[in-house]
């Protein structure tokens, strides 16, 4: 996450004055052999406000939200063995899985099914990393801080997105078998930070020929006569397809490389989200791994320095590629990712099999003691406070930062006024200087008051299905630290599971920000920077991770660990509400500000442009803010596509204060798009009188307008 100073400045001195569920009946399941599971799936609508709403990821202060690309979505998976057991994954289209987040989810499953089923030990939430969705939806401040706050109305539309789709999943399970491929996918990601990667040992490093995971896996879901049921992928790439200029929510390349594949197995003309097929690309360790592959350069088209400046300036030195612009760069690194898992898919020859297991814990992360063979050689090593490093506000070629910041920066006399503004959010001890060095301390988000900034109670949690092995890490790992936490884990898991197949399942269970290896730490770049806990980080991931390995071999238990705090009732939003929404003079919500033209040809783009109203009115889930109609022989309207279709584009502007302007685009493809009559519409909600809640639906609809080839 790509945190700009200006951001935290404003927020501080607002935060200077502020301060009968029914349960369902579980059925009886068919005994299976080792070989066989039974599995659901599930998806549902997590999009959250289309309007004015701080963008998660960037933390640009003015990257607010002004539309829909494409809609985000959850998508579960419920998987249950021979013996019950079960576990969960979901993969969100959002940019992390924060601590409230996973709480509240597993609360409202409990109120469902009761306290045993679905618990926080076994059940997986991780986000794909989108940088284009809304924020507001973590409980800690210093990711609420160019969301003005917590925006409880996005939170539940998350929260309850993602139940909804375990539900769905949980009413779905049926026999099934899972078969996995690996392979390599290249020219689809490049290592952001590779002056920190080669800081890491020649002998490390000399055992992998890319200095970013290219592997990917795949499992296929399918019932027992064989029939493809969903598509559950893994591959290390940020999603930042889709850069810091862009208003429109949008899954990114993760996202729509799962839209093109359930667009592939459900027909051309099924809606998006609705299934039956579902097709999920998790994320991984993506820490350093950019998607934008053609590097990073300077405004005048020269390469950026190493250290990733233009004469001496971080902001102008940006990642580009491959494409000519975001949109077709996200297409591009979507459909690799698509077309390498489906032909992965369609051949997959390894059978999972074997009992599902899970372990979970909590970690006190400001104070654990880390020994060999994972203490980098240090003496009386320990983890630290959470502190953000001077680089950390540098950003990162994918979306640079401000103020003279440059990654890489480990001085320690720094800039005397950034200097004195941290002294005044929290002044760091000496013992935190020593712990967090060579970092120089921006920010001591663990000791700010009355609440830290970021979490300091971390959950680690291990899922075995078969042979596959999930570790649910709470933050970003970068290459070299995903490679070390699996062979960690492999090297324990492996006495009690033969061949496993580990992955790092990333941004789960909540956020703690990067995990850089300790050799990686040392050079501060943003990655190092934004390794909170200090530089033995990783090596107490792998220790306790570790620890959860050795219980599953050995059919232990482990402690819970302290229970996190939720402070959901202590959070702050300063974005007012909608106050009033109006309709022009003599017009009314939804009639046409600027029609479409009479005639198009397939390739040509389409706009409209409504009178409308504010979209944080009503957010539209499991519906649609658009559709293009197509007119059948007899005259009646067929719906072609919604806004959660990647040819259409949903844009709000606000117009004379309390007027909204809603311009619907749909780009025509030629493959596609049969020749015919077709029609716009759009619907909203309104609020027409801003002394009352009460919101009116609204309906508009363009001219018929025909399309040739």
């Amino acid at each position: 996450m790509m945190i700009k100073l200006f951001t935290i400045i404003v927020i501080l001195l607002s935060l200077a004055q502020l301060h009968n569920a029914v349960k369902i009946e579980i059925s009886e399941h068919i005994k299976m052999d080792d070989s066989s599971y039974e599995i659901g799936t599930g998806i549902y609508d997590i999009t959250g406000p289309a309007a004015e709403t701080g963008m998660m990821g960037y933390a640009m202060p003015g990257q607010v939200t002004g539309g829909i690309h494409f809609r985000l979505r959850a998508r579960a998976f419920v998987f249950v063995d021979g013996s019950n057991n079960r576990a969960v994954y979901v993969s969100t289209d959002s940019c992390m899985i924060f601590q409230a987040v996973k709480i509240t989810v597993v609360q409202k499953l409990q109120e469902l099914y009761g306290p045993n089923l679905y618990t926080t030990d076994n059940v997986l939430l991780s986000g794909t990393h989108t940088h284009s969705g809304p924020g507001g939806y973590s409980m800690y401040a210093l990711y609420g801080i160019t969301t003005l706050g917590f925006y409880r109305q996005n939170f539940d539309t998350i929260v309850d997105g993602i139940v909804q789709a375990i539900v769905k999943a949980h009413n779905s399970v049926a026999p099934a078998r899972m078969l996995a491929s690996e392979s390599f996918l290249l020219d689809s990601n490049i290592n952001r930070s590779p002056t920190a990667y080669l800081n890491n040992p020649a002998e490390e490093r000399a055992q992998y020929e890319y200095d970013v995971d290219k592997n990917i896996t795949v499992f296929r879901i399918e019932d027992l006569s064989g029939n493809p049921i969903a598509a559950l992928s893994f591959f290390a790439v940020h999603c930042t397809s889709m850069n810091n200029t862009n208003h429109l929510i949008s899954g990114d390349n993760k996202g729509y490389a799962s839209y093109l594949w359930e667009k592939h197995q459900n027909g051309n003309s099924s809606r998006p989200g609705v299934g039956p097929f579902i097709a999920a690309f998790g994320q991984s360790n993506e820490g350093d791994v950019s998607p934008n592959t053609a590097g990073a350069f300077c405004p005048d088209g020269t390469p950026c320095a190493p250290d990733s400046t233009c004469n001496g300036k971080n902001e102008g030195c940006i990642a580009r590629g491959p494409g000519k612009d975001m949109f077709e760069s996200t297409q591009i690194i979507a459909r690799n990712q698509f077309e390498k898992a489906l032909s992965m898919f369609e051949s997959a020859d390894i059978p999972i099999s074997g009992g599902i297991n899970y372990r979970h814990t909590y970690l006190p992360m400001t104070n654990i003691t880390v020994t060999p063979p994972f203490s980098s050689g240090a003496e009386n090593a320990t983890t630290c406070r959470a502190a953000m490093g001077y680089s950390f506000a540098a950003g990162t070629t994918d979306g640079p930062g401000a103020f003279d910041f440059t990654q890489g920066d480990n001085s320690t006399s720094g800039n005397p006024f950034w200097n004195f503004i941290s002294k005044f959010i929290a002044v760091p001890t000496e013992e935190q200087k020593q712990c967090q060095s060579p970092k120089p301390i921006l920010i001591d988000v663990g000791l700010t008051k009355p609440y830290p900034w970021t979490p300091d109670v971390i959950p680690i949690q291990i899922i075995t299905i078969g042979q596959i092995v999930l570790c649910a890490v709470p933050g970003e790992f970068t290459t070299m630290s995903g490679r070390r936490l699996r062979d960690t884990v492999r090297e324990v898991i492996s006495q009690s599971i033969e061949n496993p197949i580990v992955l790092v399942a990333g941004l789960a269970n909540t956020y703690s920000g990067y995990i850089a290896t300790f050799e990686e730490f040392e050079v501060q770049r943003y990655e190092g920077a934004s390794t909170i806990f200090g530089p033995h980080t990783l090596g107490a991931y792998q220790q306790e991770f570790a620890k959860l390995a050795q219980s599953i071999v050995k059919g232990t238990t482990v402690p819970p660990g302290p229970t996190p705090r939720n402070l959901t009732d202590h959070t702050f939003f300063l974005l007012p509400p909608v106050i009033v929404d109006e309709a022009p003079n003599g017009d009314k919500f939804g009639s046409l500000y600027a029609d479409a033209k009479t005639a198009y040809q397939t390739g040509d783009t389409v706009s409209v442009v409504f009178y409308g109203a504010n979209p944080r009115n009503n957010f539209m889930i499991e519906s649609s803010f658009l559709t293009v109609d197509y007119q059948e022989s007899d005259g009646s309207w067929s719906t072609i596509l919604v806004d959660g279709d990647w040819d259409t584009k949903f844009y709000w502007k606000m117009h004379d204060l309390a007027q909204s302007l809603i311009t619907i685009e749909w780009t025509i493809d030629p493959t596609n798009t049969i020749p015919g009559n077709y029609r716009i519409t759009h619907t909203g909600y309104a609020k027409p009188n801003p002394f009352s809640d009460n919101l009116v639906q609204y309906n508009g609809v363009s001219q018929t307008f025909s399309v040739s080839n």
